[in-house]
């Protein structure tokens, strides 16, 4: 077991869960956090465990730093990226200097500091629209936003290295996660904090495409086998839950949760470019089960039901609540 952790992107959803996750597993963890003159560290700022934390305040863009941040880790788990979807439609320069040019600083330090294993983070989104389902990782890679575009690049990029030079790269590729802290950008915090604000007409863009949530604790897990499989170097695997379910059954399903009776409406600026659209995502998890341990806990439509009570008992906190901005767009 990797002992000393650098955990790229720390400061956000995925990453302060899964540094939480990793300390309470026993690893010694180092948090990089983008750096800002506010000594902010997103998320983190809030976890009781954040005294057991080593942290780290960079740019992921920066090849210096990130290698200052790497030394004396045994393993990288790499998650710093941008992700917002939309935003990448005006302002793809930046997509391509973090997400890729970051990700070849995050290899290329490992490849010289002689790191043991470096796990990337993929995305679902690198499939585009299912052509089969469920999604294998033997699927098509279509870029259909430039975000997607950019995952791409940097996922091969990785993959390149280990290729190349040998060095233990792993691609987790999650699916759709969701749970407490997520930005209202994703769809699930948008129709919870409408509700719970006391909202009962919604606004969303499309309701028919499909999409395969994983809760945030199950794909930290997933994580931590990916990093402990030797099986895993070299590869890329889904970490979805295996369960598919429309974003207008999705509205219903926290509705019914929530004890509300709501009204939907199309919210044109909520919807992708005409073509752009990813109308369907299930994953086909088996080569993650294969190749590791993990199993997921939030599986299927009862665990999904769970997954979401949890997520809307947090949302629903006002001191949480009061954090975002419910109604409003976010890019």
């Amino acid at each position: 077991m990797a002992q000393k952790l650098l955990i790229t992107g720390a400061d956000g959803f995925i990453g302060s869960h899964l540094a939480e996750f990793c300390v309470q597993k026993g690893y010694d963890v180092r948090a990089f956090c983008l750096y800002n003159s506010f000594g902010r560290l997103g998320w983190l700022d809030s976890s009781p465990l954040l005294p057991e934390m080593d942290v780290f305040c960079g740019d992921i863009r920066d090849a210096y730093g990130v290698r200052q941040a790497m030394r004396g880790c045994d393993a990288v788990l790499h998650l710093a990226a941008l992700i917002a979807i939309p935003y990448s439609y005006h302002s793809p320069e930046t997509y391509v200097d973090t997400n890729i040019k970051g990700t070849l600083n995050v290899v290329q330090a490992a490849r010289d500091l002689d790191v043991s294993r470096v796990v990337h983070t993929s995305t679902s989104e690198v499939y585009g629209t299912a052509r089969f389902v469920p999604i294998t990782e033997e699927h098509p890679l279509q870029g259909q936003s430039p975000y997607s575009a950019t995952k791409i690049g940097a996922d091969q990029l990785a993959l390149s290295f280990h290729k190349a030079f040998g060095t233990p790269v792993a691609v987790l590729r999650p699916f759709n996660t969701y749970g407490p802290r997520q930005s209202t950008r994703a769809v699930i915090p948008t129709i919870i904090t409408q509700l719970a604000a006391g909202m009962r007409e919604i606004r969303l863009g499309s309701l028919h495409p499909t999409r395969d949530f994983s809760y945030v604790t199950d794909t930290a897990a997933a994580f931590e086998a990916v990093l402990r499989s030797d099986d895993c170097v070299g590869e890329v695997v889904n970490g979805g839950s295996g369960f598919e379910i429309s974003i207008g059954d999705l509205a219903r399903d926290i509705a019914e949760l929530m004890s509300a009776d709501i009204e939907i409406r199309y919210d044109d600026a909520r919807l992708r470019p005409a073509d752009s659209e990813v109308e369907r995502l299930w994953a086909d998890n088996s080569k993650l089960k294969r190749l590791t341990t993990w199993r997921p806990l939030f599986e299927g439509r009862e665990g999904f039901r769970r997954g979401l009570r949890e997520t809307i008992d947090w949302f629903s906190r006002p001191e949480n609540l009061r954090l975002y901005k419910p109604g409003r767009y976010i890019l």
